[in-house]
């Protein structure tokens, strides 16, 4: 892998990082139950695109 392409995965690693920090922020502050689901959802999403990027490393 080059140096290049090593960069762009650590980039796409902090960027789901902050995606997951700011939806687990989010749904622990939401009340509505279908909005809380879907951030949930999309908290799980970003989790698994988080370690299939940490796999490429």
């Amino acid at each position: 892998m080059s140096p290049k392409e090593l960069q762009y995965i650590e980039d796409a690693l902090g960027h789901e990082q902050f995606l997951t920090t700011q939806c687990q922020q989010a749904a622990q502050q939401l009340t509505d139950p279908e909005l809380k689901s879907c951030v949930n959802q999309l908290l799980t999403k970003h989790r698994e695109l988080f370690n299939r990027f940490f796999q490429l490393v």
